[in-house]
């Protein structure tokens, strides 16, 4: 039977899960990822969860079409509240605001306390993100970054340990992606490099309490990215 085609965000995603863990899939949505994960036999068995009805059928017909039933579970859940505490070793969240995802370590702490490891992808708020991880003590151990339709989605491996990163650059856009030189970091870099100075050039004129109170916050971020690019330049 051939693969199962998955975009390019979650095929990363999924390529971050480590090998033979029994997997959670937390807002599954059409259950791609275990689904291509069984097929890649890189996990013996999965849940795949969500919190509404109709996204979860989706994933069963899904997973029922590649014959993958015996293997891969649904579960209505909010969240992991449907998980018991060591039933998985691998928990993936992606395609989610940051603060939701937050919201979902913090209600669950005694699934993620039991955990391995947790492939996350947020999709806002991520330097705050990256602190709420180093707060709850987990450690991020790899990351990736790809770009899709023109937008660009960081995602990472979280394991439990102490997180201490030496700069706001590196929990904006992540030590690992900087460490690394990572090249669609850079390229996003230079891309949110050249928005800002377009803002400048049409900021330039004006003198309103907004302009200049937009010019400084501009100027602070672009200090961030400066210093995030000259990793580049090691």
């Amino acid at each position: 039977m051939k693969e199962v085609q998955i975009s390019r965000r979650l095929k990363t995603v999924a390529g971050l899960v480590g090998q033979d863990m029994v997997l959670a899939d937390v807002g599954c949505d059409h259950g791609y990822i275990p689904i291509y994960l069984m097929q890649k036999r890189q996990i013996p068995k999965a849940i795949a969860m969500d919190v509404n009805e109709g996204p979860l059928l989706r994933a069963k017909e899904h997973i029922q079409e590649w014959g993958l039933e015996a293997y891969i579970e649904t579960r209505l859940s909010d969240g992991v509240k449907a998980l018991q505490p060591g039933e998985v070793q691998s928990i993936v969240i992606a395609g989610m605001g940051g603060p939701l995802m937050e919201k979902i370590i913090r209600e669950g702490k005694a699934v993620f306390d039991e955990a391995r490891e947790l492939i996350l992808q947020p999709q806002s708020e991520i330097e705050e993100f990256r602190r709420f991880l180093a707060k709850e003590g987990f450690s991020i151990v790899s990351e990736d970054m790809v770009e899709e339709d023109g937008k660009y989605y960081p995602m990472m491996k979280a394991v439990h340990g102490t997180m201490v990163y030496d700069s706001v650059a590196e929990y904006r856009y992540g030590r690992n992606l900087l460490l690394h030189r990572h090249p669609i970091l850079k390229e996003f870099l230079q891309r949110e490099q050249k928005k800002a100075e377009e803002i400048r050039e049409r900021l330039k004129d004006s003198d309103t309490p907004s302009a200049k109170m937009r010019r400084a916050q501009m100027e602070e971020e672009e200090n961030i990215r400066k210093e995030a690019l000259a990793y580049y330049e090691m």
